[in-house]
């Protein structure tokens, strides 16, 4: 009896815990809204989604707004124009029109004028105690920081007639953010089956939690400012910027232009500025594909950084000429020359030497045929179909970027394998889930399998020190006291009218990753159509400089030379 007696104490203290303290503020505002608008407005609620700090604090990217809809029933209201008078004294933005149309609606109780009033226009309005103005309260969604990041984080939209988590972290979270709809006056034995099941049994009816994000908002800051000055620069027609350790897949910057500004999209006309290009886009990336060729080279043996090989400055493949960058040959020209000199004679002799099998099967080593497995919605995979070709040119144009187009992330996780020790890592936005019963869900670090050996790793990154300390700005890059491994890419883009590619038009990468041999970072730019200027070496070299530079005083790096 004693049992039974505690039991039901417990499931009785357990609705009262969730009615008077979890969920107190929402049943406060539920009841709030009853008494003013009749019932006719629930109180919106949704999960916080913050920013992580270094220190380890928390900044909210995503939260909730709270206000006042000033609405009006027309049945009560007895002098229509005088209300409007001493209404638009405190709104200004009422429009007389529209308030007179809606007054005159004798036959509708309920009427909204307009929303989001502060407290103080509440207040005021209260104070004019004039019959028929309704003021019930409203929450929204919020977004502190405006445009940062919103490429990651999404917003909050109605698909039909569901209001939900629309793109970004919001749409691929929508099930721990969104919150369901409480009931005070919800049956009591229900209550208690529910309370028992949740409280007794630890029986979870959702997973309802806070998000908390890798993106450390000072180094988003930074390469939005990037961003933003590229663009307006190079005139291009699309930037992207991230950094992402390397070793365990968390990003801390992640941002793309053009961008958008959640607290008002009423202002973007096309719906594409919406998707994230890292995970919804596919480009090809041109040379920084080459140290990947020349690692699985060098991984699978047919090579080694200083193999030679005769470079005239051209190839010629299956009816197709291949040429250098600027059509030159350097005669005899070693591995390291191939990067150094980011020869596309080089970057194909080694994918040609492996053969097709064995080139086809890094790539998917690599993990170019799958997709991340990100944590943000829709995740487009590679388009890598010249891989399964048997024609000499198609795995030589491979080879340095062209013919294939993969996603920004996936590529920034095969170039992360490559100074990590070889291994795949899965990237990831998302810190942790913070449920509200007060645990959190850390998000581990997830290998995906093995590119390259990690002997092959340490030869790779020695071999891309050598690019920045010695070739890359002829030397102007190299950081005294610290190695870094980095390397540009430069390619034509498509032309789908021919089935060519243009002649005036480039899509230019950069990656790198320090410190080299034990990296903390990895930081990828890319940059679309940029004009007047051919080569990423030109346009890329600074930015990657400056958000390096900023992240090694930032996390206070230790020098490693």
């Amino acid at each position: 009896m004693a049992g039974i007696v505690a039991l039901i104490a417990i499931v009785f203290a357990s609705r009262l815990f969730y009615i008077q303290v979890a969920k107190g503020a929402y049943f406060y505002n539920l009841a709030d809204d009853q008494y003013r608008s009749g019932g006719q407005y629930g109180v919106y609620e949704r999960g916080n989604i913050y920013f992580s700090l270094q220190d380890g604090a928390y900044l909210t990217a995503a939260g909730l707004a709270s206000g006042y809809i000033l609405a009006i029933n027309p049945t009560l209201l007895k002098d229509s124009l005088l209300a409007y008078t001493k209404l638009s004294e405190i709104v200004p933005e009422i429009s007389e029109t529209d308030f007179m149309a809606r007054t005159s609606k004798d036959d509708d109780p309920y009427e909204e004028i307009i929303h989001r009033l502060t407290e103080s226009q509440k207040n005021a309005i209260e104070s004019l105690k004039i019959d028929g103005i309704l003021l019930p309260k409203e929450q929204w969604r919020i977004y502190p920081a405006s445009a940062l990041a919103s490429h990651v984080l999404g917003f909050v939209g109605y698909d039909e007639d569901k209001f939900i988590g629309r793109y970004g972290v919001e749409s691929k979270y929508e099930d721990n953010l969104t919150r369901k709809v409480g009931n005070l006056y919800q049956n009591f034995f229900s209550g208690i089956f529910e309370g028992i099941k949740s409280e007794v049994f630890g029986e979870k009816n959702d997973r309802e939690a806070d998000v908390v994000l890798s993106i450390e908002p000072r180094v988003q800051v930074l390469v939005e400012s990037k961003a933003d000055e590229l663009m307006s620069r190079w005139g291009a027609k699309g930037v992207g910027i991230s950094v992402m350790d390397p070793q365990t897949g968390d990003i801390f910057a992640m941002t793309a232009r053009p961008a958008f500004d959640a607290n008002n999209l009423r202002i973007e006309k096309d719906p594409k500025v919406f998707t994230n290009p890292f995970s919804q886009e596919v480009f090809e990336m041109g040379s920084i594909m080459k140290p990947i060729t020349i690692s699985s080279a060098i991984d699978s043996g047919v090579i080694k950084s200083d193999t030679e090989y005769l470079d005239k400055g051209y190839i010629e493949l299956d009816g197709k000429k291949i040429g250098n960058y600027d059509g030159k040959g350097r005669g005899l020209a070693t591995m390291q020359d191939v990067l150094n000199q980011s020869l596309n004679t080089g970057a194909a002799f080694a994918a040609l030497k492996m053969g097709h099998e064995s080139f086809r099967n890094y790539m998917y080593r690599f993990g170019f045929q799958d997709k991340t497995g990100i944590d943000l919605p829709n995740e487009t995979g590679n388009l890598i179909d010249n891989l399964d070709s048997n024609r000499d040119v198609e795995i030589a144009t491979a080879s340095f970027g062209q013919g294939i187009a993969v996603s920004p992330i996936s590529m920034m996780r095969a170039l992360a394998a490559l100074g990590n020790g070889g291994f795949l890592i899965k990237p990831h936005v998302v810190r942790s889930l913070d449920y509200k019963l007060g645990y959190s869900e850390e998000t581990k670090t997830t290998e995906q399998g093995r590119a390259i050996s990690g002997e092959t790793s340490d030869e790779i990154t020695r071999m891309l020190v050598k690019v920045v300390d010695e070739y890359l700005a002829h030397g102007k890059l190299k950081f005294e006291h610290y190695s870094i491994a980095a390397k540009t890419g430069t390619a034509q883009i498509a032309n789908p009218s021919d089935g060519g590619y243009y002649t005036d038009r480039y899509f230019h990468s950069f990656f790198g990753y320090f410190p080299a041999y034990k990296p903390r970072f990895l930081v990828f730019l890319y940059m679309s159509e940029p004009q007047g200027v051919n080569y990423a070496s030109e346009t890329l070299t600074e930015p990657f400089r400056d958000i390096t530079k900023f992240l090694i005083s930032y996390y206070n790096i230790v020098p490693d030379r």
